[in-house]
Formats: C-alpha cells, sequence, structure tokens
C-alpha cells in the first residue's frame, strides 16, 4: 500500500471520467485526508475562531460588530472589527440569526428561492431534507462539515468534510445521498453562495426536488440542522479535538452512527432517527405495494 503522501498525488483533479470522490474510493483515501490541508491562518486567527465558535452557539443572534464587542470588552483580544469580519463571515461562514445587511455571505446576480417550511406539516421520510455547513477547528487549522438530515426522522442522510466551502462539493453531497436514500420533496438551505449557485440548484431542480431557502437573516428557519451542529461539537467535536482530517473523519463516522442509532431525541418521542426513518419508509412502501 503507497503511503497517504503518494495517494494524495494521485489524485487527477482534471480527470473527467472519475470524480475525485470515486478516485479516492479506488485509492482507499478518506476524502476528508485528501482535501485537508493545514490553513494558513496565524495561531491568533485560529485560537479567535474557536473561541467564536463556541460563543455562537450560545449566542446565535450576535453579528460580527457585536462578536468584536464581545471578544475587546469582555475576553481582553485587542483586534480590529475588520479582521473580526472577515473571519466570521468568510472564513467561518457565520451569521446572526437577527435580520440585517451582512447576515448571509450571498451572491446578489444569485436567484433566491422561497421558504417552503413555513406551517407546513412535515409527517413522512424524504418529505424535507435540510442541508448546511458549519467551521470545525482543527488542532492545527481547520475544515468544514456538510450534512444533510431528514426533518421528520431527525435522520442525517449524509455528510462531508472539505477544506473548502464550494458549490460542487454541496451538490456532491446531495447527489451522493439521494442515490442511497431516493430524492426528498424538499431540500431546505440558506442563502449562502453555495446553495444560490447554478451548479447546486441545478443538481436540486434536474431531479424534480423543490428547493426551499431560509428567509435572510432567519437562520432559526433551519433550525434542525443548527440543533445538529450544537450536538456535534458540545458532543464530539469539543470533547476530542481534530487531529487532522483522517481524525475529524473517524470522530464524524463515529458520531453520527451514534447520532442516528443509539442517540434518542425529544423531538420524535425519544425514539431513534433510524428506527423513525426506516420503519415509515417500509410503511410507506408496503402502502404503495397495496
Amino acid at each position: 500500500m503507497k503511503s497517504l503522501k503518494e495517494r494524495k498525488q494521485m489524485i487527477d483533479k482534471a480527470d473527467k471520467n472519475l470524480c475525485i470522490a470515486r478516485q479516492c474510493e479506488l485509492l482507499k483515501l478518506n476524502r476528508s485526508s485528501y482535501y485537508y490541508r493545514p490553513n494558513g491562518e496565524t495561531a491568533l486567527n485560529l485560537e479567535l475562531m474557536r473561541v467564536m465558535d463556541e460563543h455562537y452557539l450560545e449566542h446565535p443572534e450576535k453579528g460580527a460588530g457585536q462578536m468584536h464587542r464581545w471578544l475587546t470588552k469582555n475576553k481582553g483580544y485587542r483586534v480590529s472589527k475588520n479582521r473580526i469580519e472577515r473571519l466570521y463571515y468568510r472564513v467561518m461562514g457565520l451569521r446572526s440569526v437577527q435580520p440585517g445587511p451582512h447576515t448571509s455571505k450571498r451572491c446578489k446576480e444569485h436567484k433566491v428561492y422561497p421558504y417552503l417550511l413555513r406551517d407546513l406539516k412535515v409527517n413522512r421520510p424524504n418529505h424535507v431534507w435540510a442541508t448546511d455547513i458549519t467551521y470545525i477547528p482543527m488542532a492545527k487549522g481547520f475544515l468544514y462539515l456538510t450534512a444533510i438530515i431528514d426533518v421528520y426522522s431527525r435522520y442525517v442522510v449524509h455528510w462531508s468534510v472539505s477544506n473548502t466551502m464550494d458549490a460542487e462539493w454541496c451538490a456532491q453531497v446531495f447527489n451522493e445521498a439521494t442515490e442511497m436514500y431516493g430524492l426528498p420533496e424538499i431540500i431546505n438551505t440558506d442563502q449562502g453562495s453555495q446553495y444560490t449557485s447554478d451548479v447546486f440548484t441545478e443538481a436540486v431542480l434536474s431531479k424534480d426536488v423543490k428547493l426551499s431557502m431560509d428567509g435572510k437573516g432567519r437562520a432559526t428557519d433551519n433550525a434542525f440542522i443548527e440543533r445538529l451542529w450544537r450536538s456535534v461539537k458540545y458532543e464530539k467535536v469539543y470533547l476530542n479535538p481534530p487531529q487532522n482530517g483522517t481524525h475529524l473523519n473517524q470522530l464524524m463516522n463515529e458520531y453520527f452512527n451514534y447520532y442516528n442509532m443509539e442517540r434518542t431525541h425529544s423531538g420524535i418521542d425519544d425514539n431513534h432517527p433510524e428506527e423513525i426513518y426506516f420503519s415509515m419508509k417500509q410503511k410507506q412502501n408496503h402502502a404503495t405495494a397495496a
């Protein structure tokens, strides 16, 4: 078996016949290991992002300006507002749940789709999926995690890590999820440029799936995935800081297996997501066959 470094060097980004995910699979290389690069941010920036990430979970109403005031007045950091704005919005991809002019990293040229979940009664698996991206602090550097959750059952149908928040990655994760679990009727996202891009919207709409987007500055519209990030970080990441991409992949595999199969959820009457998701799908299949 070739070394990790040698296998990473064998990946051909220009190969039009084999996507990177398939090349990683053939080379027995975790995709997270391929994507991981120690990031060039300074030690201070990495520290600031780690502190902001944890504080944001408790205070998602804060924008970059409020976060800067908290860091300087309460935590004693001597940093500029411009630095915090760059890290908060551009690097970490955070946004305040309060409406405002800088609450989402959105491309103004992209079409924004309406929010379809208001007053909608989600009553079956694959009725609504929700997806998002979150920043994951590493021992040296950071990565991004995306996941897709089935809103009815709370079952995480797919997840992935990357060193960039690009639209191609989001579209690929969605396509992989549909190959494994079938098509949802609706998928809900925020208004981030990854999700409003032609790459992602075409991946969704070409499958006749409806695309729903949070109202601007309303992260609470995607509350199910936001709660998932809180659980992932408090129950796994902060307790076991990942050392590198391979370690993060291992931790996330452990956690999502636990989340789906062992962790009970009050929102589904203290059942397990896997049990709810597959038992209901089985009933649906029997009803369709009858």
